[in-house]
């Protein structure tokens, strides 16, 4: 059965304007999900100096936004291709407003930061998946790499609209305002998603246009969730993806503190400096994200755009962040910038691989889980840190230690996604049993939308 979209000139251009403004509302979303998580990071220092706190105890504040982290993402990942997007991600949103506020209170101490973060991060872990799978509901098969790279972007912009702006805050108002301040952002964006956000045509159980249920999209042959979760697409794109967030939680939680503690570098500097990784991973993950592209529409493999090329990134990555405690201060910066941004390059292309391989009832829920398997490694890396910081001779060596640890598995993801992931292959692999056709029904796995 074929759905097919209103062609007429006027609808082509009222669809393109709504699913651009639909994609700058998700990278917005994207921006405050990482501004929420690089704020803690940004004011490390008044934090442990005002509550006189260990590395150990600053570490598990900083896991504590992921102990609930993969689990939500999870669950509300299977929600996905059940729920409309609009309210789902308005409600994540008002969930985040919610974590953020009651740190403005005098009496929040160690035991109510660990309690605000998990649950902050509760409302966070479906975000980014959700996000890329509305985003996908706008865009057909094989031009999904360049709109989950502009969603991938929003972490960047987080991080440096972010910085300079945390750091103004907490030196004039405290660090606890930077957190209100965050709260108050999230309200507005909920406000905004309800009154202009939505679905797309392209998705399984929600409509073209009201995002109500499909009935073609019930009708399609269903292939067993197991089956998505053990192809080499999905699983290489998860493992490099959990060493990715590995580094990124690394990056968000110790970074500001290894950079003026370790580098010597004053706040204001290290304000200016943890917004030069995200300003390199924008440049990245848009030129990875369009390279696919273009690759993938001259007739390109998925495997070259999605998996190899992908793979070069993490591997650039952790060759960087190896050297990072082995060379001078004159290197040491562009090796950082590059250590803490190359990997998340790969990001949209594994999103975009693994969206391609799914049948739509499933692309929500692959999307989740992979995101949420992932996701573990950020509960461990700022823990992990921590501890052997606090284990380490001295500060610096525990830092060079907790550095190549990052290093070998950003390594050995790049290895692993670049042997494992094939999308053309496993795609052609998960395709249903054709039904039996009927003159009533024909034969097609997935709706067609025609713009």
């Amino acid at each position: 059965m074929t759905v097919e979209a209103d062609t007429r000139p006027d609808a082509a251009d009222d669809t393109r304007r709504r699913r651009r403004t639909v994609l700058t509302l998700l990278a917005l979303f994207i921006v405050i999900n990482a501004a929420d998580k690089a704020v803690l990071g940004l004011t490390a220092g008044p934090i442990k100096d005002d509550l006189d706190l260990t590395a150990t105890e600053f570490g598990t504040i900083a896991s504590s936004f992921y102990l609930l982290f993969s689990l939500s993402a999870v669950s509300v990942g299977f929600l996905g291709d059940r729920i409309r997007p609009r309210p789902l991600l308005a409600v994540l949103a008002l969930v985040w407003a919610a974590a953020q506020l009651p740190i403005l209170l005098p009496a929040t101490g160690f035991a109510a930061l660990v309690a605000t973060r998990v649950a902050l991060g509760a409302g966070e872990g479906p975000g980014y998946p959700l996000a890329n799978y509305t985003a996908f509901t706008w865009f057909p098969e094989k031009r999904r790499a360049l709109p989950s790279a502009v969603v991938v972007a929003g972490a960047a912009g987080g991080t440096v609209l972010a910085a300079p702006l945390v750091v103004l805050v907490n030196n004039s108002l405290g660090w606890r305002a930077a957190f209100g301040l965050l709260g108050a952002v999230g309200v507005v964006w909920a406000v905004a998603w309800l009154r202009l956000g939505g679905g797309g045509p392209y998705t399984a159980r929600l409509g073209p246009a009201q995002d109500e249920p499909s009935r073609a999209a019930e009708e399609q042959p269903s292939v067993p969730f197991w089956r998505v979760v053990t192809t080499g697409t999905w699983l290489g794109a998860t493992f490099s993806a959990f060493a990715v967030m590995w580094t990124l939680a690394l990056g968000f939680a110790w970074l500001p503190l290894f950079l003026e503690e370790q580098a010597g570098f004053s706040d204001a500097e290290v304000s200016g400096i943890v917004g030069l990784p995200a300003l390199s991973m924008a440049v990245l993950v848009l030129t990875a994200g369009a390279v696919a592209h273009r690759l993938l529409r001259r007739g390109g493999t998925a495997r070259v755009a999605q998996g190899l090329m992908g793979a070069s990134l993490p591997l650039l990555a952790g060759v960087c962040l190896l050297l990072t405690t082995r060379v001078g201060p004159a290197v040491l910066l562009p090796l950082l910038v590059l250590a803490f941004s190359a990997g998340n390059g790969q990001t949209p292309l594994t999103n975009a691989a693994i969206a391609d391989i799914c049948p739509p009832g499933r692309r929500s829920a692959a999307l989740g889980l992979s995101y949420a398997l992932a996701a573990l490694s950020s509960l461990l890396a700022p823990y992990v840190t921590g501890r052997i910081i606090d284990a380490a001779p001295t500060e610096a060596v525990g830092y060079g230690r907790a550095f190549d640890l990052t290093a070998g598995l950003l390594i050995t993801g790049a290895v692993l996604s670049a042997f494992l992931i094939r999308p053309d292959r496993d795609a052609l692999a998960l395709l249903p049993e054709p039904p039996v056709a009927s003159p009533a029904f024909g034969t097609d796995a997935e709706p067609s939308v025609k713009e």
